[in-house]
This record gives structure tokens, C-alpha cells and sequence, in this order.
């Protein structure tokens, strides 16, 4: 049931399965019309939730729906009294995953165009097996435009027919448009509220809430599509580029408690941007809120909450990481060397390549690489660490040729571990890697110049390091006892000296020369 309180009267849906069937609320979401629109139209409310179907044979098909009612709605006079008297209800489209299964709603975000409110967009994922423990589901995005949701709702409906099927009413539909909220041409024909409506208008939609369109993404399909995962949480940011462009970035969390940062650019589709584990512990995010004026992210668990900056550009130590990652928060400063948030930067200390990811205007120290000398065993496994701080493909080379994996090859998203021959002593590169638009872009992490080493060759090398230790401990031994014995005799010569002396002693004078007494 969904329902808003007017004073003392509540205002709520009627108690049939046409119009609610066994639903889960999402999202509740306000579009502000009244002040905003040429004929003042009285604001909408989005109701964004899944429900078990009506209209399909299957009797357990769960479906995505959107639905509108008007936000002064309340009521009618005679029929409907304290119900909603504009409640229409539509499917909700985003094609992926399996037909015959569709995607289910999580969550949504209204993204507000203060300047054009036609032009807001819905930002909805969707999980194609919600279940927590199914390690097959997909997740994706798709956006609606609010003028496209709208323009559903001026569709044909759907009816119930004799045989309990639904087909698409054709008959004659009452004057005024059913569901509409009240805009100036209405009142200007003595309609102002709900409370005016006629009893033709209400009948028909308590009997046909249900639309007979669905709602298709902007796009037509969706933004991102990730598999293996399951979106929980959305937020939307708007930034501009350098070049004046605005761009959505999306903030998406999921089920096992990473935060991903999502952007689409015309013509590439979306993609991923960015990976944060925001818990030390896997836990699903429940909880997302942005705050867009301090460029603050919130995200919340049941035992914790974090606070991160969107704009954090520092993890991107490079010039090459700073452009190939395609930030539109990130730009590269020339005077500083070091990449920032291009919020209030010029072109002129700046340089930001979004659509191509172009690395050319990176000075050319950026591009110089030394090499770690490095000492392997031969047929024994050695690891060669490489960790890059972006989320880009990793790629080794050997004395410039690609390495595959091998029977003494094996790559790991870390590092290669190798169990070298002596033919395998060169230069090992490791490379991060990132086709955009069909160009290739590599920059270098880390080189290893590797020397190898014979097993036997190694023993003798232990061998004679031994020996040698062994040689110069006997050596010591030696001189320390030949010293003793030479001590011994010189104190045995100065006895007898004193004896034949009648006990003459000699005693220092805290310098080089004595006292004879």
C-alpha cells in the first residue's frame, strides 16, 4: 500500500491486485513541476518498486514497474474518496541477462536539471538474480529520461478481459486524460483539485492503472553491465571537464561491499573508472548519499559508515595513470607534477584527455623507467612483484616480446612468478595496458634485469664462501694463539730481569718514560 497524509486524511492505494501485487518499494522520488513548467502542472512522484505480475501468464514473474501520482492529489468525491485518483503504473525496461527471467529494480537516483526538468534522467540498477548466494548473477545501469517516462503515461492502458488475460483497451476513454495531475488548462475548466474530477474519470482508472508501454532507457540499452556482482546502491555526480563538457559520474555499491565509479561518454558506452573496498570486511552497502557542494561520499554498512572525497586524484602517481584513467574529476598539472581535481583549473596549468586517453602532452620524464637488477635460481619458482595503482590490464614482456603463460610462466594480477632456465636471463617489463577507441596505450610499472644462476653453480659459489669462511676463522685461531704464547714468554724474561735487579720495580709515570726507585 502507498500512501500520503493530507492533514488527517491519508490518501492511499485501492486494495486491488491491478493496482498493487504483492510489491517491494525501491524508491520514492519528487519531480518539482508546478514552478517549472509553462502550464504549472502540479508536481509528480515517482514510485519505483517490483511486484508479482498481473498480466503475465506466469503467476510467480516478478516485473520492474514505475509508477506516478500527483503530489496535491486527494482524493475523489464520491468515488475513490481517500485514494489516489492519478496512480498509472508502467514496466520498467533494461534489457540484459536472460529474457525470460527480466532484471529486478534495486535501486534509483534522480539526477535533477534544474535548467530543463524534462531533461532529468533516473539512474536504476538492476540484478538479474538477486539471491545473495548466486555467483552467476549480472548487474547493470540504465537511465530514464523523465520526459520519456512521462510520455508512457499518456499511452494506451491495459484491461482485464473476460478469459483473465490482458489486452489493450480500445474503447472510448473519458475527456479529461486519466491519471492527469492538475495543470492551468484544467483549472481554467473549473478543475482545481482531485475533489473536482468526475465519477467517469475516476471509475476508469480504478479499473486501468495498468500501462500498456514500458519504459525503455535512454539509451536503449544499458550504461554498464557487470557480471559475477550485485548492485545494491546508486548516487550520480555532475562534473565538467576541461573542455567545458559536463559529464555523470556514477557511484555504484554492491552486495559485497565495493564501491565502484562509473562514467559513460557518448559513443564508448559506459565503463569503470575506479574500485574501493570500503570495509576491511566483506559486508553489502546499504546505505549511499552524496553530497555534491563538499564533493563528500557516504557509504553505509550495518556495523559502519565512511567518508571518502570523490575528487581524490592523488592515487594516480603519474602523468600516464592520470590520463589513461579517464577521470573526468582528474586532470594532470603541469606545475605541480602531480594530478589534482580540475574544479576550478584553467587549461593553461592543466591537460585532461578523456575521449582517447592520450598521453602525449605528458613531459617526457614520465615516460623513463629504470630497471631493479634482480638474481634467479635456475629451476626453482621466484616471484617478480608488480602492482600498479590503477584497475588497468597488466602485461610482461621479456626482452621485448609478450609473455604468455607457461609451464615457468605463470601471471598473476600481482606479479609473474617465474622458474627460470639460463636462457631466460633479460629484461622483464611490466606494463599497464588500455584500448580506447581501437588505440593501444601501455606505460611501464616496473623492469627487472634478471641474472641467472645454476643450481650447481650456486653450491659451488655457497662452497666456496664457506671454505673461505672456514680459512680465515683457522687464520684468527692462529694469530691469537701465537700472540698468547708471545706474551707468555716476555713476561716470563721480565721476571728474571727483576730478580737479578734485587727486586728493582719499575712503575709508569703515565707517560712514556718510568721511575726507577
Amino acid at each position: 500500500m502507498v500512501f500520503q497524509r493530507h492533514g488527517q486524511n491519508p490518501i492511499k492505494t485501492e486494495a486491488k491486485r491491478s493496482w498493487l501485487n504483492e510489491p517491494t518499494m525501491i524508491s520514492i522520488n519528487l519531480a518539482k513541476l508546478n514552478q517549472t513548467t509553462e502550464n504549472r502542472e502540479d508536481d509528480n512522484v515517482f514510485l519505483f518498486f517490483t511486484e508479482t505480475a498481473v498480466e503475465e501468464r506466469r503467476s510467480d514473474l516478478r516485473l520492474s514497474r514505475v509508477a506516478r501520482v500527483c503530489k496535491s492529489d486527494v482524493g475523489g468525491m464520491r468515488t475513490l474518496q481517500r485514494r489516489w485518483t492519478s496512480f498509472l503504473k508502467a514496466r520498467l525496461d533494461c534489457p540484459f541477462g536472460d529474457a525470460g527471467s527480466p532484471p529486478l529494480v534495486q535501486d534509483v537516483f534522480f539526477l535533477q536539471d534544474e535548467d530543463n526538468w524534462m531533461e532529468s534522467l533516473f539512474y536504476a540498477t538492476f540484478t538479474s538474480n538477486p539471491e545473495p548466494s548466486s555467483t552467476c548473477s549480472q548487474s547493470a545501469v540504465c537511465a530514464y529520461k523523465l520526459s520519456d517516462v512521462r510520455q508512457v503515461f499518456r499511452g494506451s492502458f491495459l484491461t482485464e478481459s473476460d478469459s483473465g488475460g490482458w489486452v489493450t483497451y480500445v474503447g472510448a476513454e473519458p475527456f479529461l486524460y486519466p491519471g492527469s495531475c492538475i495543470n492551468d488548462e484544467m483549472r481554467a475548466g473549473g478543475v482545481v483539485s482531485s475533489l473536482n474530477l468526475s465519477d467517469t474519470t475516476l471509475l476508469f482508472v480504478k479499473h486501468h492503472p495498468l500501462m500498456e508501454g514500458a519504459v525503455a532507457p535512454v539509451t536503449g540499452r544499458p550504461l554498464l553491465v557487470r557480471s559475477a556482482t550485485q548492485f545494491s546502491r546508486i548516487v550520480v555526480d555532475k562534473v565538467t571537464s576541461l573542455d567545458g563538457q559536463q559529464h555523470h559520474i556514477m557511484f555504484i555499491g554492491t552486495t559485497s561491499g565495493w564501491l565502484q565509479k562509473g562514467v559513460w561518454l557518448d559513443g564508448e558506452g559506459g565503463r569503470i573508472v575506479e574500485e574501493l573496498q570500503l570495509f576491511h570486511d566483506a559486508q553489502p552497502i546499504y546505505f549511499l548519499q552524496l553530497s555534491s557542494r563538499s564533493g563528500q561520499l557516504y557509504g553505509g554498512a550495518r556495523a559502519a559508515v565512511v567518508q571518502l572525497s570523490v575528487r581524490d586524484c592523488s592515487r594516480y602517481t603519474s602523468c600516464h595513470d592520470c590520463l589513461l584513467a579517464r577521470d573526468p574529476y582528474c586532470g594532470w598539472d603541469l606545475l605541480t607534477g602531480l594530478c589534482a581535481a580540475v574544479g576550478g583549473a584553467s587549461d593553461a596549468s592543466m591537460v585532461q584527455s578523456l575521449a582517447d586517453g592520450d598521453v602525449g602532452s605528458c613531459p617526457y620524464a614520465d615516460w623513463q623507467q629504470p630497471f631493479t637488477a634482480v638474481q634467479l635460481t635456475a629451476g626453482v619458482a621466484q616471484f617478480l612483484p608488480c602492482s600498479p595503482d590503477t584497475n588497468l590490464a597488466v602485461s610482461w614482456s621479456f626482452s621485448g616480446s609478450v609473455l604468455q603463460p607457461g609451464p615457468r610462466l605463470v601471471l598473476l594480477s600481482q606479479g609473474l612468478v617465474v622458474t627460470p632456465s639460463s636462457t631466460d636471463a633479460g629484461l622483464y617489463t611490466c606494463e599497464t595496458v588500455e584500448a580506447v577507441k581501437g588505440r593501444e596505450h601501455r606505460r611501464t610499472v616496473v623492469r627487472y634485469r634478471v641474472q641467472v644462476h645454476d643450481k650447481s653453480s650456486r653450491i659451488q659459489d655457497v662452497a666456496v664462501i664457506v671454505s673461505a669462511a672456514c680459512a680465515g676463522v683457522g687464520l684468527m685461531f692462529l694469530y691469537r694463539c701465537c700472540r698468547q704464547k708471545v706474551k707468555n714468554h716476555v713476561g716470563c724474561g721480565n721476571r728474571g730481569r727483576d730478580a737479578d735487579m734485587g727486586g728493582t720495580e719499575v712503575t709508569g709515570g703515565g707517560g712514556e718514560g718510568g721511575a726507577l726507585r
